[in-house]
């Protein structure tokens, strides 16, 4: 039976389950070579991006439209980004320690206790948005809507997001390599958080129907992991898997 899949222009036609089962077969295995390849190809698209364009995870998101473990703060050197040095800072003063699922609440102002309210990070939209204006990714204009007027940030150089959205598209794609612990850490968190902040699909909206199918295919392969399970492989990201687990909780 044919699978119908909406997007925002309405029903799309996807392919048959058979069709899909048969492309499934064809991605298992991914040899050193293959490896290599795609470890150039990542360090190429770094070299892409200049100093003045290279964007911080949250930004990445934004642009795209465990187990509980306490979370100690090991070094208070400031990184450069305003608001990971105020979530850093927050973070550093509080005793007890607080668990992952709680900074994520405490952070978001997610939380029913009055007293936790001032950790809450304010204006994060807009403040991450006036950093993509000043990195020359966004514009700001004033809009007039009938009785006042509103600050709005289009997108000013369309290339850098569409690097973005490529190398999304390349990573379930060209770069699948079948293993999340194999996968590039950033990247992986990217299409993890930018599917809880739901604008994951914007990404693989232009695909043609096969390509997004099996893009999302995979997507799902990343979202149906155990967290707790994979943070206790060998390498793994202990504070990633944890992060995602309170996303996904």
């Amino acid at each position: 039976m044919t699978t119908l899949t909406q997007r925002t222009s309405g029903l799309v036609q996807r392919r048959t389950e058979a069709t899909r089962n048969a492309a499934a077969d064809k991605e298992r295995g991914s040899s050193g070579e293959e490896d290599e390849a795609r470890r150039g190809d990542e360090e190429e698209d770094d070299k892409g991006d200049s100093k003045e364009t290279r964007l911080t995870l949250m930004e990445e998101v934004l642009l795209l439209g465990l187990k509980d473990r306490e979370v100690i703060c090991k070094s208070d050197a400031p990184t450069g980004d305003m608001l990971l040095d105020e979530a850093l800072k927050h973070i550093k003063e509080t005793q007890p320690p607080e668990t992952v699922q709680s900074w994520i609440e405490l952070l978001s102002g997610e939380t029913w206790n009055p007293l936790k309210l001032h950790y809450q990070l304010r204006n994060v939209r807009e403040r991450l948005a006036k950093n993509l204006v000043e990195k020359g990714v966004l514009t700001t204009e004033k809009q007039n809507f009938l009785l006042f007027d509103m600050t709005t940030h289009p997108l000013t150089n369309s290339s850098i997001k569409q690097r973005l959205v490529k190398k999304v598209q390349d990573s379930v794609l060209e770069k699948w390599v079948n293993d999340p612990h194999r996968m590039d850490k950033r990247v992986l968190a990217l299409i993890l958080l930018a599917h809880s902040s739901d604008v994951l699909e914007n990404a693989f909206a232009p695909l043609q129907d096969e390509q997004y199918d099996l893009g999302m295919k995979r997507v799902h392969t990343l979202l149906e992991l155990e967290p707790e399970k994979e943070s206790t492989k060998p390498n793994a990201n202990e504070l990633m898997w944890a992060v995602v687990a309170a996303f996904t909780k």
